[in-house]
């Protein structure tokens, strides 16, 4: 079903200037299309004169378009992914070219690179090289003013990339320029080749600066805009007919492009494959579930402890034996995005002193650590297949084709997704995709994983098969593993410690049961789905931090900061005061009622205490006529409250 759109009608001050400037552009193209004389037209271009220019001009163009990308790729990829002092700066070097006068550039390059410039005699004394009145030289011109137009193409290109994909790659052992050639250019291809054919464009038609620079010899320097420039004071219908030949290949590319070089993206309409719905996974055969998931064909099964120091943001120590899950939670800000970047060696918000296994890796770059780093979106190169995916860390540590692919398909069928193996990320659904990311993390042959919130874009049945999936593939895993999570079902599920931060430090680190009886952060109790009243205690009580007292059957020492956790299904609500035993009662008001499973949790927001998450069958809800705005009573037993000291 199409999209309906609404038709915007223009005011009439905008749209007259509009009109005005297009006709404006479009009168001296029209110009051109009938001052021509079609029938002499074959016989113009094909003159010697124009021939001999045509051919220097695609030579000079040509050369300028390789120079171009020999230096302007890298120079692109400077400004897009480095900070440096001086980066303004460099950039308006590159813009420089296209805001000047084409003959004030070819004066430049005179000052610079002729016979009495800067370099000129250098490069004639040394090298025996003259630019000026040389075609070199007309193809130093044209490099100088078009390459601009590929660094910036491109650079927007690099900047509209997430850097995720190139640290990811990283975290597989693919070092930076195996980086840039196999993950960075495959991806922004489109960019490349919109900047290349505007250089390249731009380059053709150049006139300023290679007539000042290089001079305008025939056969040597004369491209063809020179020759339009000749042919205007003898032959002026000539003239015309090879501008017509300069504006064909001009609008040719512009059209060609679509748009590409303002980084409008291009509809791909049907041609794009939509995604599957999630695929239960085939059954496994018989004996791969016993085949431990830590241990990749011939890596030998070994075992690697964990012992980190991280100062900075993050300031913590972190040891786990082999074979350990951590799950690491904490509220937005809290540091877990940025302790598993420290631990990568990608951030300088933190630094990690890292021991992996009894080696100390600490001084070695990301792609030398054998940390594995799967990211919430799970990265897969969208250029590459599932298994081209799955083998692209094996491949990066020299492992013969063949056998990278052989390995990568194990993983894939252990996972499950080993009959996806041909089709591309475009192709994979959610859990799909995830699997794939694991299956690619693991043949890599980590011996830290590293799993920044890997369930969090699925839905909830997608998400219970691929985290039975980690549980089962992660159980034999001869390294740590560090789940970064917002699941207390994962949290539980998953993990054998549960590191809770706060403020980049260590607020809690135990077993899952410990954390769930004693939850030591207001933010993991309300995670879990328990009421958090911090406060100071006090004789029989807690004295609250908002105002209000509550009264608790366990002491602490008088004075120490503690925090109450109440379960939702320890509240009581009555529509009037309750009596008996009821040592915590409250008046308040419903601010909202949800569902959650078979039974309703109720918001009360009251004077004497802070709000009160109570959870009641639907049946009571309605015999006691909860809904928004309706006064209630609350109520909490002594003994229903417990106390953790913080």
């Amino acid at each position: 079903m199409s999209r309906l759109r609404t038709r915007t009608r223009p005011p009439v001050a905008l749209a007259l200037p509009a009109l005005l400037a297009v006709g404006f552009l479009l009168l001296p193209l029209i110009g051109i299309l009938t001052r021509t004389q079609w029938g002499d037209v074959a016989t113009h271009l094909s003159s010697p004169g124009v021939v001999e220019a045509l051919k220097l001009s695609l030579l000079v163009s040509l050369w300028a378009l390789g120079l171009s990308l020999l230096l302007g790729v890298p120079l692109a990829w400077l400004l897009a992914r480095v900070d440096f002092r001086g980066k303004p700066l460099i950039r308006s070097l590159v813009l420089l070219p296209m805001v000047l006068p084409p003959t004030v550039g070819g004066v430049a390059l005179l000052l610079g690179f002729g016979r009495r410039g800067l370099l000129g005699p250098w490069l004639e004394d040394g090298f025996g090289i003259t630019l000026p009145f040389h075609t070199s030289g007309a193809v130093v011109a044209a490099t100088f003013v078009a390459m601009p137009f590929l660094v910036i193409s491109l650079e927007g290109a690099l900047g509209g990339l997430k850097q995720s994909y190139e640290e990811t790659a990283a975290s597989l052992g693919a070092p930076p320029v195996r980086v840039f050639f196999t993950v960075t250019l495959p991806m922004v291809a489109p960019g490349l080749i919109a900047g290349a054919a505007l250089t390249w464009a731009r380059a053709l038609g150049e006139f300023g600066a290679t007539i000042t620079f290089a001079g305008n010899l025939p056969g040597t320097t004369q491209t063809l805009p020179l020759q339009v420039y000749l042919l205007l004071q003898d032959q002026p219908e000539a003239a015309t007919s090879v501008s017509l030949l300069l504006l064909a290949i001009a609008m040719a590319v512009l059209v060609a492009l679509r748009g590409r070089w303002t980084g409008t993206p291009v509809a791909r309409g049907a041609a794009e494959t939509p995604k599957p719905a999630e695929e239960t996974p085939p059954p496994v055969r018989a004996g791969e579930a016993a085949e431990p998931a830590g241990g990749a064909p011939g890596d030998g099964g070994g075992r690697w402890p964990l012992h980190a120091t991280v100062t900075g943001f993050n300031d913590l120590t972190l040891d786990a034996a082999p074979g350990t899950t951590i799950a690491v939670v904490g509220e937005n800000g809290a540091g877990k995005t940025t302790l598993l970047r420290a631990l990568l060696g990608l951030t300088p918000r933190a630094h990690a002193d890292l021991v992996l296994g009894g080696t100390d890796v600490t001084a070695l770059p990301p792609h030398r650590r054998q940390v594995a780093w799967v990211p919430q979106d799970g990265a897969l190169f969208p250029h590459l297949s599932a298994l081209a995916n799955t083998a692209y860390g094996l491949r990066a540590r020299r492992v013969p084709r063949a056998d990278a692919r052989r390995e990568a398909q194990t993983w894939l069928d252990r996972l499950g997704v080993g009959h996806l193996a041909h089709r591309r990320p475009a192709q994979l659904s959610g859990g799909q995709a995830q699997r794939v990311a694991l299956a690619r993390a693991l043949a890599a042959r980590p011996r830290l994983l590293l799993l920044d919130e890997p369930l969090a874009a699925l839905d909830q049945t997608t998400r219970a098969h691929v985290r039975h999936t980690l549980r089962t593939h992660l159980a034999g895993f001869g390294g740590v593993c560090l789940i970064v999570t917002h699941d207390p079902v994962e949290a539980v599920s998953l993990a054998d410690r549960v590191l809770v931060l706060a403020d980049g430090r260590t607020l809690q680190d135990a077993p899952p049961a410990e954390v769930t009886r004693h939850p030591r952060s207001p933010w993991v109790a309300r995670m879990l789905g328990r009421n958090a009243w911090p406060g100071s205690a006090s004789a029989g009580g807690l004295v609250l931090a908002g105002g209000g007292r509550l009264v608790v059957a366990e002491a602490l020492p008088e004075g120490s900061p503690a925090l109450a956790i109440i379960a939702p299904e320890a509240v009581s609500v009555h529509r009037d005061r309750p009596g008996g035993s009821p040592r915590n009662v409250w008046r308040g008001t419903v601010r909202e009622v949800t569902a959650v499973g078979s039974r309703l949790r109720v918001l009360v927001s009251s004077a004497g205490a802070p709000d009160l998450v109570a959870e009641i069958t639907p049946e009571a809800a309605a015999e006691l006529g909860i809904a928004d705005g309706v006064e209630v009573w609350t109520s909490v037993k002594a003994t229903e409250v417990t106390l953790v000291p913080l």
